[in-house]
């Protein structure tokens, strides 16, 4: 089982933060590669500032970054990205999360870049 860390409400990655029918997915913040359910559950716990992949770095690109909060599958931010749901059990995402990518992620490539830090 893979280790979930934050202000969890439930066992689906929920948090006080968001907590929607489709807020079940956390990522993996590169500083710690721990899974957060959000990047406030992030600031709140760890005691230390993010980091982010930069997805013009292989590794990072390639990284298991997403977890899904119903089946537990790990995806790297193209696969997530690609669809937005889990790319095992095709459960949608809060496709509002994708605001949030800057907070994440650099060099998110420009046709899904919608904020920055």
């Amino acid at each position: 089982m893979v280790k979930l860390v934050g202000k969890l409400v439930d066992d689906q990655t929920r948090c006080i933060h968001w907590n929607s029918q489709l807020d079940v997915m956390a990522i993996k913040f590169k500083c710690c590669q721990t899974f957060y359910p959000c990047f406030e559950c992030h600031q709140e716990v760890a005691n230390h500032d993010p980091i982010r992949y930069d997805l013009k770095i292989e590794k990072d690109a390639t990284t298991s970054t997403i977890l899904c909060g119903i089946c537990h599958n790990e995806m790297t931010f193209n696969e997530y990205s690609n669809g937005i749901k889990c790319t095992s059990c095709l459960t949608d995402f809060n496709p509002g999360c994708k605001l949030h990518y800057g907070l994440y992620f650099e060099n998110v490539p420009s046709n899904l870049k919608l904020c920055s830090l």
